[in-house]
């Protein structure tokens, strides 16, 4: 697994930085699900920036969860993340084909629509922190960028792109996020400022092999830039038999006892990474037991 982020501070940490290189957890997911390329392209960059907010929790049992939900054709996408690099995500439409937008990219803002963003933080609280903003153009890097600055009030550059293959694979992906403290100074963000409009896309830096610390170097140009992290990243689910089981067994006697009339095997799927979990009449009668 080559996929990795950094996580960086510049200009005397009035500014954090995140970069990350996702090819392969895309690529996963791709394989996955049988995406088209375009939902292969908003599914990944919402991967692509769950692996890098995922960093962001504080403890280790901290779940994050990211959802878009739009009125384009490709309905919801949902990647829930922890602070590992772990990241998992489904789109409810994966075989969406759109023709290109007019500047001949993958039109992953048509393929979205307009709706919802939410970001749900799990920190193992009684409630979970929800926040949330209307979609702006639904490609994803400046829905979040507007989420920053209006849900967490953090001035944020959000960065995200998959690029692919004529054989409908990826050839890369990965993103930034860039975020000025409170006490950043006038000089210091119009520098940015400058940097960041001086930048033509994520997939084009990734494209001439900039690692995700390159990347950074370059948008943090004129800046003292110190790396504090560096971590793997990769598409992972966490499902199995005994927490489909526990699932199965929440459902109720009535619904078990159902399906046990029923006389057949069901199968469950899991969303997140599609694996189906198969149990026979006898496993759900053992169920039932357990369900007393």
């Amino acid at each position: 697994m080559t996929d990795y982020m950094v996580r960086a501070t510049a200009a005397d940490a009035q500014i954090r930085a995140f970069a990350a290189t996702t090819r392969e957890t895309v690529e996963a997911a791709r394989q996955a699900h049988d995406t088209s390329p375009v939902v292969t392209a908003a599914l990944g960059r919402l991967l692509t920036a769950g692996a890098m907010m995922g960093t962001m929790l504080k403890a280790d049992s901290d779940l994050l969860t990211l959802q878009v939900k739009g009125d384009g054709p490709v309905g919801s996408l949902t990647v829930t993340a922890d602070p590992e690099g772990n990241v998992k995500g489904y789109a409810q439409a994966p075989q969406v084909i759109l023709p290109a937008n007019e500047r001949g990219k993958l039109d992953v803002g048509k393929a979205v629509g307009n709706g919802v963003l939410s970001v749900i933080r799990d920190m193992g609280l009684k409630d979970p922190y929800v926040g949330q903003t209307a979609l702006q153009t639904g490609e994803i890097g400046d829905d979040l960028t507007y989420y920053f600055a209006t849900s967490e009030q953090v001035p944020s550059s959000v960065g995200l792109g998959v690029l692919m293959e004529k054989t409908n694979t990826v050839r890369c992906a990965g993103g930034f996020i860039i975020q000025l403290m409170p006490f950043a100074e006038e000089a210091v963000i119009s520098r940015l400022e400058k940097n960041l409009s001086n930048l033509t896309s994520v997939t084009a830096l990734l494209d001439q092999g900039m690692s995700p610390e390159e990347m950074l170097k370059r948008l943090l140009d004129g800046f003292s830039v110190e790396f504090t992290d560096r971590m793997p990243c990769r598409f992972a689910c966490n499902c199995s038999k005994e927490r489909v089981e526990k699932a199965l067994i929440s459902i109720g006697k009535q619904e078990i006892d159902s399906m046990i009339q029923d006389g057949k095997p069901i199968e469950v799927n899991c969303h997140f990474c599609n694996k189906n979990y198969s149990f026979s009449v006898e496993e759900l009668r053992s169920i039932l037991k357990k369900s007393r």
